[in-house]
């Protein structure tokens, strides 16, 4: 698994290798964008995904002055998406 993840990182650099460090380091509770105030996760996320990287969206409500919803991204495992791409 290490192997693959590390054949499909040699590509990534800026925001989209920082957004995949935080999902790994993260783990099952996931990140979502309203940690990263200013930062286009839901760029890094298309771009991961495109990459082969498996990550799932849930989406979550939130309450305040706007209330709606948004995603939290959590990385599954490189088995489950089949390998690399």
């Amino acid at each position: 698994m290490a192997e693959q993840s590390d054949v499909r990182r040699d590509g990534l650099k800026g925001r989209v290798l920082w957004a995949l460090n935080e999902l790994e380091k993260a783990g099952e509770r996931g990140i979502t964008s309203r940690q990263y105030p200013g930062v286009r996760l839901s760029d890094c996320i298309f771009k991961l995904r495109r990459a082969g990287f498996p990550i799932e969206t849930i989406r979550e409500a939130h309450d305040g002055p706007f209330p709606g919803s948004h995603g939290r991204y959590r990385l599954g495992s490189i088995e489950q998406s089949g390998g690399a791409s």
